[in-house]
C-alpha cells in the first residue's frame, strides 16, 4: 500500500477534471479511424499540425502524447472528424476485422502464409491477384473457383504489425516490376509479393492493373490525387507483349515508337490513349476519368533507358524483385515515380500542393476553386528572370548579351584561389560537402506564388519574395571568400539583380541596400516546405538503413559514412535517387525549351503553374548565402578561409586529413553558424581528401584558379565529382 494516498487522489482528480473538461483524446484505434474515414494521409494531418509524420504515427500508436497549443488542435480535428464520421468504435471494428482474419489464415495454405526466402534474395510470397468483384476467373496459375477473401500481402502485414494502415484499394503497393519467364508472366511488388499475371496483351494488362492487381498510392493531400499504379516491364516482359526490347537509335532520338506500331494500334483498338509524348520510355496509357473515377497507368520500361544511370546507377540491370524493392522504397518515401527524377521532384510539390480544391458554392454545389497557398495558375515571369529566348525578351537584338543589369543570374558556386604560401605548407586539402544544400535552402523560404508586380525605387523588404535592382559593389568584404552575391565568387561592379535572400544577406552583413527597381510578389507563402519535410524525412529514413543515423558525434558520424553505401547497394540506389530528386526538382522550376523550338516561341512548360524560374532562383541564392555564412563563421573563428567552393562543397588546407582536423568543435560541440558534421540537411559530411602536392601538380598543368572541389573526392581529372 502506498504511504501517499493524497497524491494519488490529487492524480486521479486531475484525470477526473480532464475528462470533464474534454481534453482527454479517444483511443490510438479511434484516432486512426477517424483519419481513415476522412481520407487523410498522416503526411497530411503533419503537415496541417505543424509537426513531422514520426509524430502523428507516435500519436495513433499510444506511444506519445502532443502537448499544449497542437493537443488542443489535434483535439480539435478529432472532435470535427468524430461529429462527420460517427461509427463503431474502433476497437470491436478491429476486433471483428481480427476474427476475419484469423479464420482467412486458417484457410489458406502454409506457403502462403509465410513467404519463403532462399539463395540469398529477397522473400517472396506468390499468389493471384484478386478477382474483381464482377468475375470469379483466376490467373492460369491461380487457384481454380476461388471465393476466399484475399490473402494479405507481405507489405500489408508489415504495416498492421507497425500499426500504419494500409489503403485496400493499393493493397499490394504503388508498383509491380512485371517479367516474364518461358511464358509466364509474373508481377514483383513491394515486400516481396508476386502476381500471377494472366494478360496475354499490352492492353490487358492494363485492364488487369486497373482491375486486379490493387496498385497505386494514396494521395498526399485531401485535396489531390491518388497516384496511378506504375508498371515497369522487363526487356523480356517488353518482348512478351510486342514491344522491342530497347529503342533503336531513331526512336530513341524521338523518345517514343512510331504510332504506327502494332502495339500503339492495339491500345487505340481497345480505347487507350497515350499522352502527346506518345509510347516511350515512361508511357502514359489512359481513358478520360469518370467522375472521380481515374483509368489510367503508368508504365516504365528501363531496358529503354528510363532510368537514367546518373541517378538510378545500376538499377535497370537488377533483378526483377530488387528493382521492386528499390522503386517501391522511393515511392513510399517519396512519390511513385512519373518520369525521370527531376520530373517526380516537380510532380511532389504539386502532390503536396494541389492547385485546386473543392468548395461550396452558394447554391451548396460542389466546385473547383484555388487551394490557398499553392501555385493554382501558369504565370509569365518577370523580363529578368526569363532565360534566353523567351517571348518576354523578342524585342533584343539576336546573340544580345544580358548584363547583370538586365538578368537575374542566381547560381551556385564555382569559385576557386591561389593557396597562400601558409597554406601551402599544410600537408592536406579537406573538402566538406553540405548534405541536401538545396532541401535545406528551400525549407522555411517564403516564395512568390503569384504574378510579379513592377515597382520602381521601392524601399526593400526581406520578407517579400521578389527580384531586385541593386548596386551592392560598395560591399567590401574579405577576398579570401568568395563574394555572397556572384556565383564566381567575383565582388560585383555596379547595379545588377539578385533574389531577394541575396540583398537581405547583405542587410545582415550590416550594408545599405538602395533597390532600384523590383519584381515582387505580394502574393507569398512557405510553399516548399511540405517538399522539404517529405524528401529530408526520406533522405534521414534511407541514411539510417544504412546505419548512418541522427544524433550520432562527428567521429561516429564519420566512421559510419565510411562505406555507408557498401551495407545495402540497393538502398544505396535509392538514396541517389532522392538526390538527384532534390536537385532535378529545383532545376525543373526553369525548364529550358526542346529541340525543334524557335527563339522567341513559347514551349510547353510554360503554361505549367510550376514553371517558376523565380522560386528556383531564391533557393539556389539562399543555398550560396547559406554556404558564404558558414564560411564567414568559420574564417571569423579560426582564420582559415576556403581555397575552392563548388556549389555545396568547399576545401580547405588542413593538418589532417579528417574534417575534425581543421573544424572548429569546442568541448565536441560545433561553432554556432559555422559548419556542422552530420546526416541532417544542412549539415556536412567529408567530401574527400587530397594531398597539397597533388593541388600544386594539377594547378600547374591548368592554371591557379582550377576549381579543386570539382576533383577533391575522386583527384582524377577525367572524373569530376557532381556532388549532390
Amino acid at each position: 500500500m502506498t504511504d501517499q494516498p493524497d497524491e494519488l487522489f490529487a492524480a486521479v482528480d486531475s484525470l477526473l477534471a480532464a475528462v470533464d473538461g474534454g481534453t482527454v483524446l479517444p483511443a490510438p484505434a479511434e484516432r486512426v479511424r477517424l483519419r481513415e474515414a476522412a481520407g487523410l494521409t498522416q503526411a497530411a494531418v503533419a503537415q496541417a499540425l505543424g509537426v513531422r509524420v514520426p509524430s502523428i504515427q507516435a500519436w495513433e500508436a499510444g506511444r506519445a502524447e502532443p502537448k499544449g497549443e497542437r493537443l488542443e488542435a489535434y483535439r480539435r480535428l478529432l472532435d470535427g472528424l468524430a461529429h462527420r464520421y460517427p461509427g463503431a468504435p474502433a476497437a470491436s471494428v478491429a476486433q471483428d476485422q481480427g476474427q476475419g482474419q484469423k479464420q482467412e489464415r486458417e484457410q489458406r495454405p502454409a506457403a502462403e502464409q509465410v513467404p519463403g526466402a532462399g539463395g540469398g534474395r529477397p522473400a517472396v510470397a506468390r499468389k493471384s491477384a484478386p478477382n474483381s468483384p464482377r468475375t470469379a476467373s483466376t490467373s492460369s496459375r491461380g487457384v481454380t473457383g476461388a471465393t476466399r477473401p484475399p490473402a494479405k500481402s507481405p507489405r500489408a502485414a508489415a504495416a498492421s504489425a507497425q500499426g500504419d494502415a494500409v489503403d485496400p484499394r493499393f493493397a499490394h503497393g504503388p508498383l509491380a516490376v512485371v517479367d516474364a519467364v518461358d511464358g509466364e508472366v509474373s508481377a514483383y511488388c513491394v515486400g516481396g509479393l508476386v502476381l500471377d499475371v494472366p494478360a496475354k496483351s499490352l492492353p490487358a494488362l492494363v485492364e488487369w492493373t486497373l482491375a486486379e492487381a490493387r496498385l497505386g498510392q494514396a494521395r498526399l493531400h485531401r485535396s489531390g490525387k491518388d497516384a496511378d499504379p506504375l508498371v515497369v516491364l522487363t526487356a523480356a516482359a517488353c518482348e512478351r507483349y510486342g514491344l522491342p526490347a530497347s529503342l533503336s537509335d531513331e526512336e530513341r532520338l524521338a523518345g517514343r515508337i512510331p504510332d504506327s506500331h502494332k502495339v500503339v494500334r492495339q491500345l487505340k483498338k481497345a480505347d487507350w490513349q497515350l499522352t502527346k509524348r506518345g509510347f516511350g520510355p515512361w508511357a502514359r496509357i489512359y481513358r478520360p476519368a469518370q467522375g472521380a473515377q481515374r483509368n489510367c497507368v503508368q508504365l516504365c520500361l528501363p531496358s529503354w533507358h528510363a532510368l537514367d544511370a546518373r541517378h538510378w546507377g545500376d538499377a535497370a540491370a537488377l533483378l526483377p524483385v530488387e528493382l521492386a524493392r528499390v522503386l517501391g522504397t522511393y515511392a513510399t518515401r517519396v512519390l511513385t515515380p512519373r518520369g525521370s527524377t527531376a520530373v517526380t521532384g516537380l510532380e511532389l510539390m504539386t502532390a503536396l500542393h494541389p492547385p485546386t480544391r473543392a468548395v461550396q458554392d452558394d447554391n451548396g454545389q460542389w466546385v473547383s476553386a484555388p487551394n490557398p497557398g499553392a501555385l493554382t495558375r501558369a504565370v509569365d515571369c518577370a523580363p529578368c528572370e526569363a532565360p534566353d529566348g523567351h517571348p518576354l525578351l523578342a524585342h533584343l537584338p539576336r546573340f544580345h548579351q544580358r548584363t547583370p543589369d538586365e538578368v537575374l543570374r542566381e547560381e551556385a558556386y564555382d569559385w576557386a584561389r591561389p593557396l597562400s604560401d601558409e597554406e601551402c605548407m599544410r600537408p592536406y586539402l579537406v573538402g566538406v560537402d553540405v548534405n541536401m544544400a538545396f532541401a535545406a535552402a528551400a525549407n522555411r523560404t517564403v516564395v512568390g506564388l503569384g504574378a510579379p508586380v513592377h515597382r520602381n525605387n521601392p524601399a526593400f523588404d526581406p520578407a517579400l519574395p521578389g527580384s531586385w535592382l541593386v548596386d551592392l559593389s560598395h560591399v567590401q568584404l574579405d577576398p579570401r571568400l568568395p563574394s555572397p552575391f556572384t556565383p564566381d565568387g567575383d565582388a560585383p561592379l555596379g547595379p545588377a539583380w539578385y533574389a531577394t535572400p541575396t540583398v537581405a544577406y547583405a542587410q545582415e552583413l550590416g550594408y545599405e541596400v538602395a533597390p532600384l527597381e523590383a519584381y515582387v510578389r505580394p502574393e507569398h507563402g512557405p510553399y516548399l516546405d511540405a517538399w522539404y519535410t517529405r524528401l529530408r524525412d526520406a533522405y534521414i529514413a534511407t541514411m539510417a538503413d544504412l546505419g548512418v543515423t541522427t544524433g550520432m558525434s562527428p567521429a561516429d558520424f564519420l566512421a559510419a559514412m565510411d562505406g555507408h553505401k557498401d551495407q545495402d547497394p540497393q538502398l544505396a540506389v535509392v538514396l541517389a535517387a532522392i538526390k538527384a530528386t532534390v536537385k532535378g526538382g529545383i532545376g525543373k522550376l526553369r525548364e529550358r525549351a526542346r529541340t525543334g523550338w524557335r527563339p522567341g516561341e513559347r514551349w510547353p512548360a510554360l503554361e505549367r503553374p510550376t514553371w517558376r524560374p523565380d522560386i528556383r532562383a531564391a533557393v539556389i541564392s539562399k543555398a550560396r548565402v547559406n554556404m558564404h555564412r558558414k564560411m564567414h563563421a568559420t574564417a571569423r573563428a579560426t582564420g582559415q578561409y576556403p581555397v575552392a567552393v563548388l556549389s555545396d562543397c568547399a576545401v580547405y588546407a588542413s593538418d589532417g586529413p579528417s574534417p575534425l582536423d581543421f573544424l572548429p568543435y569546442r568541448d565536441g560541440k560545433p561553432l554556432p553558424g559555422g559548419f556542422r558534421i552530420g546526416v541532417s540537411p544542412g549539415m556536412v559530411k567529408h567530401e574527400g581528401t587530397q594531398s597539397v602536392l597533388w593541388a600544386e601538380g594539377l594547378r600547374e598543368e591548368h592554371g591557379d584558379h582550377l576549381n579543386l572541389a570539382r576533383y577533391i573526392k575522386s583527384g582524377q581529372m577525367g572524373t569530376p565529382d557532381e556532388g549532390e
